[in-house]
This record gives C-alpha cells, structure tokens and sequence, in this order.
C-alpha cells in the first residue's frame, strides 16, 4: 500500500515559520493545517495545496508531497 504524505512541517521548519502564521497567509483553517502537517488528515483540498505552494514559493509539488510505500510492501 501507498500513503500520500504532505510535508508541511518540514517546510515550515525550513522557513522558520508557524502553522498560524501560514494560516493567516493562506487563510486556511489553523486546524487544517496541523492535520495536514500531521498527515492526519483524510481529504486535501487542492485550493489548499495551491494556496500553500504560493505562500511558501513552492515550484515542484515533490518538495510538498511524497508517496510512501509502508512497511510491509515490496
């Protein structure tokens, strides 16, 4: 099996920037945000992710999304 991974965190770090604050940048619900960044969340709105991308100047979804084989795939 296949998990979609969105790696808000690790870009959030990178940029010395908070869940809040890309939330008042975006709009996007604070809550949302934490779910994402804790890959606890079920459905990602596409708006959302682009809205991300902009704030975060993000040119190549790679660097915002992975897909993870788990563990017990070959």
């Amino acid at each position: 099996m296949r998990l979609v991974r969105i790696k808000i965190q690790n870009l959030l770090k990178k940029r010395k920037m908070t869940q809040m604050q890309l939330s008042q940048l975006t709009n996007i619900r604070q809550a949302a945000i934490s779910e994402m960044s804790r890959n606890n969340r079920e459905k990602v709105d596409l708006n959302h992710l682009e809205k991300i991308a902009n704030v975060l100047k993000i040119d190549d979804m790679n660097e915002l999304i992975t897909i993870e084989k788990t563990p017990d795939q070959r």
